[in-house]
Formats: structure tokens, sequence, C-alpha cells
């Protein structure tokens, strides 16, 4: 049966959403791609740190993690530990290095721009190639969070989950394509804070209403309260971490944020976020597994989180919680396209197709039909019941880009002997070996990140030593960037 207080509320809650993207599109008009796709670079640390962890927290972390621990224990939090450890570390050791080097080399907006005048490259080679990861993983990423929103109507308010997927989507696209990088950081804003709301009261909550004894639960999963099960899971799960260092959609907010000072606010506020929300993450699982019971449907649909909470509250703040899952999905899913847009409209369709001579007007418009196309496709995707569970398609798009990008992007960082040629060869070499280790060895158990990441990383570094060293100016921009100071 459907809520009529819930309904109302996720009306006002996706108006609100739709009234962001509209403010911005006013506000942006006459602006250019830089405005458009990285919001001017003037996000300030409260915006840039909760919109950085909104858009990689999608649904699956309250539908999808939740589920993997209310079904299977503890052994699964070994993902939220590596994601924290590596959340924290890319901005403590990535952002600072990342968003000078981005500004030294000819004020770059997109990670494939960046790469490629880092290393002073004539060559669209390196552009093109991640623009073509970018739009197939990120397709496969948006189907995800599109899939989560299309599960939550059809739960909550009644409505066949192919329509609600539809509905997803519209509002998704409504707000991106208008509103572009500033639409989609303020209404991460506002998501991440509903998010984080949402997990730290439905666990205190729940675990007031605990009626699972432990030991029927021992019975039923023997090692569900230990975290020690195999090193695979370990190993796998620790290597979640990874993903963060060549994450394009999270790791271009570090481009955005203001100033260098304001990065170490940013740090600080992004870390506790994170850190908060995977604990809860994990506890929703627990106390949902003792509150609930183990049930075949809340598994198979990741509902734990959403069975939790109708069962504790009322009407109308029970959909302002379950709005949460809208704010993740949508908040994941709108800085995939402006990613995945932004790389094609800015590194391919203007220096190749159009030979640098598109207009701001052209560039932005061009953008704005990547984002349909895209929402469009991963659409397809979400609606076809043989693609995959939520927490499936994501570990797949993550994995992806982790072993691409993440290797080359601390290589470029911290390596000044590093070139074009190492950087390509690795990218290519890391995603080839994710997808390669995914369709023919992921019966080891090993999370296929694990094996990109290494070989990726090996492949640059081999090729850079065997190939020519970079020349005196490259060399030069490494050791401005280095030591890049903000202007007054």
């Amino acid at each position: 049966m459907s809520n009529t207080s819930e309904i109302v509320v996720f009306i006002i809650y996706l108006a609100f959403m739709i009234g962001i993207g509209l403010y911005f599109f006013l506000k942006s008009k006459g602006a250019g791609e830089k405005e458009y796709f990285l919001g001017g670079r003037k996000m300030g640390p409260w915006v840039s740190a909760l919109s950085a962890g909104a858009s990689d927290m999608s649904a699956w972390v309250l539908m999808g993690l939740p589920t993997a621990i209310y079904a299977l224990g503890l052994g699964q939090v070994w993902i939220s530990v590596g994601l924290a450890i590596g959340y924290a570390l890319s901005w403590l050791f990535e952002a600072p290095r990342l968003r000078a080097f981005s500004i030294v080399a000819d004020d770059a907006i997109t990670i494939p721009q960046y790469l490629t005048r880092r290393f002073r490259s004539k060559s669209y080679a390196l552009q093109v190639v991640c623009a073509c990861i970018f739009l197939i993983a990120y397709t496969v990423y948006a189907a995800s969070s599109i899939q989560a929103a299309g599960t939550l109507f059809h739960t909550v308010i009644g409505l066949e989950e192919t329509p609600a997927m539809y509905l997803a989507a519209v509002i998704i696209i409504a707000y991106t394509f208008l509103g572009g990088f500033s639409a989609v950081c303020w209404t991460d804003f506002f998501q991440g804070l509903l998010m984080l709301g949402a997990l730290l009261i439905a666990p205190i909550f729940a675990s007031s209403m605990l009626t699972v004894d432990r030991a029927q639960i021992l019975a039923e999963t023997p090692n569900f309260f230990n975290p020690i099960t195999s090193w695979q899971d370990i190993a796998s799960g620790l290597g979640w971490g990874l993903g963060y260092f060549g994450m394009p959609h999270i790791i271009i907010r570090f481009m955005s944020v203001e100033s260098q000072k304001s990065l170490k606010k940013s740090a600080a506020i992004g870390i506790t976020w994170t850190t908060l929300i995977l604990i809860f993450a994990a506890l929703v699982g627990i106390f949902g597994r003792e509150m609930l019971g183990y049930d075949d449907g809340i598994y198979g649909k990741s509902l734990v989180f959403i069975t939790m909470v109708r069962r504790i509250f009322p009407g109308v703040l029970s959909g302002i919680l379950l709005s949460a899952i809208l704010a993740a999905s949508m908040s994941t899913a709108d800085s995939q396209l402006l990613a995945a847009a932004s790389a094609f409209s800015s590194d391919v369709y203007k220096p190749i197709v159009r030979g640098n001579k598109a207009s701001e007007r052209e560039m932005l418009w061009t953008g704005r039909m990547v984002v349909l196309i895209i929402a469009v496709i991963a659409l397809v995707i979400a609606t076809n019941p043989n693609s995959g569970t939520i927490m499936s398609l994501v570990s797949n798009a993550w994995g992806v880009f982790g072993a691409a990008f993440g290797p080359v992007i601390l290589l470029s960082l911290y390596w000044k002997r590093f070139n074009f040629p190492g950087a390509l060869v690795g990218i290519i070499v890391g995603a080839a070996v994710d997808i390669l280790w995914l369709v023919f060895l992921s019966g080891t158990g090993v999370y296929e990140i694990l094996p990109g990441f290494l070989c990726g990383l090996i492949a640059s570094v081999a090729v850079t030593l065997c190939t020519k060293a970079p020349d005196r100016e490259t060399e030069d921009l490494f050791d401005k960037a280095v030591s890049f100071k903000e202007k007054d």
C-alpha cells in the first residue's frame, strides 16, 4: 500500500531538486564551459566536500552495502574500511596537488584534459581513450542509480519499476541539463546532508526494537558476527579504496575548490562525513538483521533500509528518510552524467570534431546533448532485468575507473620522470586487465580492481622508463605545480 504522506514528501523533494537546476540555469546564462563543467572553481569547502562524498556514495550505501551485511555478515565491512582509508588518503595526498597541477596545466577543467596538458602533448590519443572509458563506465554506473530509484518508487508508492526508472531519469536529466556543475554540487550538498541524517537516525531507533535472538542468526549464518573471513574478502574489501584515486566524478571536485586553503577544511569535512556514512551503513545492516530477521525478498531487492525505516517511522518522517535513497541515486548519477559529458565535449568534440572552433554556446549544448544520450542508454540498461544488481553494477564501474586512472593520476602528481606514453599505456592496460579479470577470473574471489590497478601501475612505470624522458618545459611545469602558491 502506498503512503500518501510519503508521496507528498517525495514530490516536494523532487521539485526542490529541479528548482536548484532552474536557479543555476537562469543565473549562468552567458557563462562558458568552465562554469558549466567546473563551476568556475568557486566551490566552497562545505559544498565541495559534501558534493564529493554524495557523488561517491550512491544508492548502494543505503541499499546495496547494508543488505550485503544483513545477509552475509560482518565479513562485508572490509569494503567500508577500504573506502574510508582510500577516501581519506585521496583528500590528503591527491586533492592539493591535483588542484594545483590542473591550474598550472593551462587551467584544465577535465581529467583527460589535465593529463594531456600535464605532459604538454599535442596528441589527442589520451583524451579519446579516456573519453571512451568514461562513456562506457559511466553509462553502467548511472544505470545502477536509476535502477535504485525505480526499486524505491516501486516499493514505497506502488509505481511499477520501469515507469519509476523513467521518472527518476527525467528528474536527474532536468537539473543536470539545466544547471551544470554548480547545480550538481548544490543538489549534492543538500542530498549529502539528507543521507547522513537518514543513516544516523535509522539504526539508533532500530537498536531499541531488536526482536531476533543472536543465536538464531548464528544458526542461519554461522560467521555473521565474524569480520575475519577469507583473505579474498579482506583484500577485495580494502581494494575498494584504490578506486578513489581514479574516480573522475569525485576527484573533479578537488579541482573545483575555490582555494588551496579551503582544501584543508574540505578534507576534514569530507573525511568525517564519509566515515560516519560508512559506519552507520554497516550498523543498518547489522541491526536490520536483528530487527527484521532474514528474508529472501529483502535480500533480493536490497530492501533492508527501506523496510526498517517504514516499520519504525510514521509517513512524513519515513518519506523524508527514504528520500535519502533518491538523494543517493541522483547525487551520483548527475555527477557521472556531467563528467562523461565534459570528457566528450571538451576532449573529443571541441578539439577533434570542431578543430577548436566551437563557440561557448555550442560547447554547452553539446555537453547537454551528451547528458541526454548517456542517460537514455543507462535507462535501457537499468530496465533490463538481466543487467545485474545495484551492487554489481557499481562494483564493475568502480573497478574500471580505479584500475585505469588511479595509478596514472598518482604518478602524474608525484613522479617528475613520468611521461605521456607511460600514462596512455597505463590507462589502457589498467582498464583491460580489470575487464578481463572480471570476465574470466571473477571466480577467484579477488575483486578485479586489485590486479587491474597493479598491472596499470607496472605498465605505466615500465613504458615510462623505456621511452624518452619529458622535455625541460614539462619538468618545469611539474616543479611549478609542486611549488604552487595561490594568488591573493
